[in-house]
């Protein structure tokens, strides 16, 4: 049998989908880049821990925010035109860490941990290539 073609999914249509705050006490900012490092103008980006989440759409510079309440992490959900399916990762807050987090290989590790930038944290979320964010089935 022979497989069939993939279909494109997207663009996200961002008047349907408002803006949804996780919380008041920190401020979420990052990108969401392709494997060339360009910008994913038309991604969505939903965050969630517990009680609390968030979701925001990126911008023509692949740009999201939302703000938080601390936790050990955050669950984040990636969908964007050219994923059949959406991608599932975590964002650690800097200085936490869990046993998930534990078994990723030390040299990506990196690629999962929010780096606090004055009193905003930033988390690029990196879809292929150097630096290529960890993803989770």
């Amino acid at each position: 049998m022979t497989p069939t073609p993939s279909q494109t999914v997207g663009p996200f249509f961002g008047f349907a989908l408002p803006l949804v705050e996780g919380g008041r006490d920190l401020r979420v900012e990052g990108q969401v880049l392709d494997g060339a490092g360009e910008p994913v103008s038309d991604a969505l980006v939903e965050a969630w821990h517990e009680d609390q989440f968030a979701r925001c759409r990126t911008d023509e510079e692949g740009a999201f925010h939302f703000s938080a309440q601390r936790a050990p992490y955050l669950n984040v959900t990636v969908f964007a035109r050219g994923l059949l399916r959406h991608l599932q990762t975590r964002m650690y807050f800097p200085g936490e860490g869990d046993e998930v987090l534990e078994r990723v290989d030390p040299e990506r590790r990196h690629t999962l941990i929010a780096q606090a930038d004055g009193d905003v944290l930033r988390f690029d979320i990196r879809l292929q290539g150097q630096d290529e964010t960890v993803f989770f089935l």
